[in-house]
């Protein structure tokens, strides 16, 4: 197996299992108020992560940026906390008219994620040179499954609208309800980590 191949396989792997479960539910959430009839926003939205967190994962592996690991690692469910708490009090209709500020959050939150998904990268490539193909390989599988969750998200979206097609509301706040209670479950974890080190 090439190079390119076993670095876009870990990529994919670290978002396609228990390792990126974090990141999994993050992509629920902020997929949550979407169906296949605004798939166009919803890969505006999904664009501007990705933008985020690979300009911040290159960035940190790059050596150039040095994130706390506990902080980051709190971060990153106060992410999908805040994103699953606003899907719950802004109704569905509202949504729509708050696309560009959406944008924004989404692009910092990105950022966030990239920050950690570079701890599991440096930690794989160690010291020395020869960073940026291994980067550009990782970074292509984390976004080969990503779309593939997000396409499955909405999938799911779609069949629902099809048999319910009056709970589109249910649909979004179970998602969310769902997203709030574990990440907050994970915020109290890692505040116990960022608070010990």
């Amino acid at each position: 197996m090439s190079e390119f191949w076993i670095w876009f396989e870990t990529g994919l792997q670290h978002i396609a299992d228990y390792n990126g479960y974090d990141h999994m539910l993050f992509l629920l959430v902020l997929c949550a108020p979407f169906t296949w009839a605004q798939k166009t926003k919803l890969f505006w939205l999904v664009s501007f992560f990705t933008i985020g967190h690979s300009i911040s994962l290159g960035l940190a592996v790059l050596g150039w940026f040095k994130p706390h690991v506990a902080l980051i690692e709190f971060l990153i469910p106060l992410s999908i906390f805040l994103t699953a708490i606003y899907n719950l009090i802004a109704p569905i209709n509202k949504q729509e008219m708050s696309m560009p500020g959406k944008y924004a959050i989404t692009l910092f939150f990105g950022i966030i994620h990239g920050l950690g998904f570079s701890f599991l990268l440096s930690s794989l490539l160690g010291p020395g040179k020869g960073i940026i193909f291994p980067l550009f390989s990782f970074n292509l599988g984390l976004e080969i499954g990503q779309l593939l969750i997000v396409a499955a998200l909405i999938l799911i979206a779609q069949l629902w609208q099809m048999l319910l097609p009056k709970k589109e509301n249910i649909r979004v706040q179970l998602f969310s309800i769902m997203g709030a209670v574990f990440s907050f479950w994970l915020m109290y974890t890692r505040f116990l980590n960022l608070y010990n080190s």
